[in-house]
Formats: structure tokens, sequence, C-alpha cells
């Protein structure tokens, strides 16, 4: 007979809240603040007026609204053109790089292909060894590419990396996939397309944000490789604005002078402007990352 102790007891076991989850709780909380605060702070001091910039008093919200920051960014036009340049340069350089990558990496995961290991040596050769800038810029200048975007994608078409992490995600696909496609007569192109690829959503997005961040980051090769004016990316335009910033405070020259941007409203406006393509379209792949495509695919 099942005494009311033991229901009382089995139910305070049962407890929604325990002590550790509430600990992992506070602990998730404190480092979300911690990861979102600055960005915040940021973006808040980006809104703020200049007096309360230079008074301190920007904290999560702007105080007295002013847009002047971001007005002082836009007014010439060069920004949204630089813009334009970084779309370009991360939409097809990630096209490329996704590309590439599978067609380096669904071979490679194969036992069957001939010259594998050797290949995969030679590969691996790669991410320990390189060239150096200067034999990368000659070969970039004697094939002609310089000051246009080929000269970015071409030398970055794959990140070793991405491709084994991609061909380690093939060949942990079930071989019976593959068993069974090839006996409906599906050939080798048809399987990738319709059998691995859809299969392999989840980690095709986490290598498409990746790609495409480091294209909307990208600096160095823009300032080595491209020379015009309008084609460098928004990285390169920003630093540029930036740099030609006066260490005084920005007036306005009508009557009496007042201030009505600081050098730091403009340097977190930029940050602003520079980030928040990213955090647009990181929500349409997060799903990728949780979602357990391959569950279920094959029953035993």
């Amino acid at each position: 007979m099942v005494t009311t102790r033991t229901i009382s007891s089995t139910r305070s076991r049962r407890a929604p809240y325990s002590w550790g989850k509430i600990a992992v709780y506070v602990m998730l909380t404190l480092c979300s603040y911690a990861t979102l605060f600055p960005f915040i702070n940021v973006l808040a001091v980006s809104l703020s007026s200049s007096r309360a910039v230079n008074a301190s008093e920007v904290g999560l919200f702007p105080v007295e609204w002013n847009w002047s920051a971001y007005q002082h960014l836009i007014d010439d036009g060069q920004l949204l053109v630089a813009m334009g340049n970084s779309i370009e340069i991360a939409v097809i350089g990630t096209l490329l790089n996704i590309l590439f990558t599978i067609l380096a990496a669904y071979p490679l995961s194969k036992v069957r292909l001939r010259g594998r290991n050797p290949l995969l040596m030679l590969i691996l050769f790669t991410m320990l060894f390189s060239g150096g800038m200067i034999p990368e810029f000659l070969l970039v200048k004697n094939l002609g590419i310089v000051n246009t975007y080929w000269s970015l994608w071409l030398p970055a078409l794959i990140s070793v990396y991405n491709m084994f992490v991609l061909k380690s995600f093939f060949e942990a696909l079930p071989q019976e996939l593959e068993e069974s496609a090839t006996v409906d007569g599906a050939k080798e192109m048809t399987l990738l397309l319709r059998i691995i690829l859809p299969l392999s959503l989840p980690v095709l997005a986490a290598l498409t944000l990746f790609y495409a961040v480091g294209w909307w980051n990208a600096y160095m090769n823009v300032l080595i490789y491209i020379n015009s004016s309008d084609k460098v990316s928004l990285t390169v335009k920003l630093y540029q604005m930036l740099d030609n910033l006066s260490p005084d405070l920005l007036q306005s020259g009508e009557g009496i002078q007042q201030v009505t941007v600081t050098p730091e409203g403009i340097r977190s406006a930029s940050v602003v402007i520079a980030t928040l393509p990213i955090l647009l379209i990181y929500p349409f792949l997060q799903k990728y990352f949780v979602k357990g495509v391959l569950m279920g695919s094959v029953k035993g």
C-alpha cells in the first residue's frame, strides 16, 4: 500500500525546478548579459546625444536620442556603395566556397577514391604550411586579377578546415542510404543532390554562416588587392572614415558652434552598421543548428 509520505516524497523528487536547474539558469542569464551588454551599450551610445556620451551617462538605453552619428556616416553616400560591395563579396564568395567545399569533401569522403590518402595528406599540409603573403601576391598579380574581386575569392576558394568538417559529416551518413539509392539506379550526382545534401542542411548552414561572416569582415586582403576606392568593402571604408576623424569633437558650423556628434558616437555607429546585417541573417540559419534532419532517416 502506497502511503501519503511516499507520494509526497515522489512529488518532491519530481519538482519542476531543482537547485541544479536554478543554478544553470542563473549562470546562463549572467553569460547572456555579459555577451549582450557590450553590443547594447554600443548601440545606445550611437543613438545618444554628444552631451550624454561625454558625460558617460549612457548605459543600456539611449539618452537624448540623436541620429547624427549615422547621418554623418551615410550623408556622402560612400558607405552605401561600400555596403553594396560587401554584399557582393559576401554573397558570391560564400556561394563559391560552399560549392567547391562540397565538390572537394564529397569525393574525399569515399574510401573507394583512388589516391585518397595522398590527396588528404597534401590538403592537410596546406593547413600547416603556406607560401606566405608575398608569393600569394605575386601569383595573384601574374594572374592579372589585382583590383578585381577574384583576387579575394580565388585564393580563399576553400577553407581546408571547413572541408574536413563537411567530409567527416559525409562519412558519418549511413551507407544504407547510398546503397539503396544505387540499387534504384541513382547516379552519383543524383545521390549527392537529392539525398546527401538535403540531409546535410545543418552543417551546410553552419559553414555558410562561417563563410559569410568571414567575407563580410574581409579587411586585409581588400587592402592588399583592391586599389579602387569605389570597390573597397564596408570594413575598409569604415576604417578609412574613422581614421580621418579629427581627435576633437565634431562641431556644426552654423552660428555658435554646438557639438552634435562625437568620435565615440561615430565609432559606435560604425560597429552597429558593420554588425547588423549578420545579426539579421543569423536567425534564419539558427534553426538548422538544432534541427535533427538526419534523425529517423534510417530505421533498423
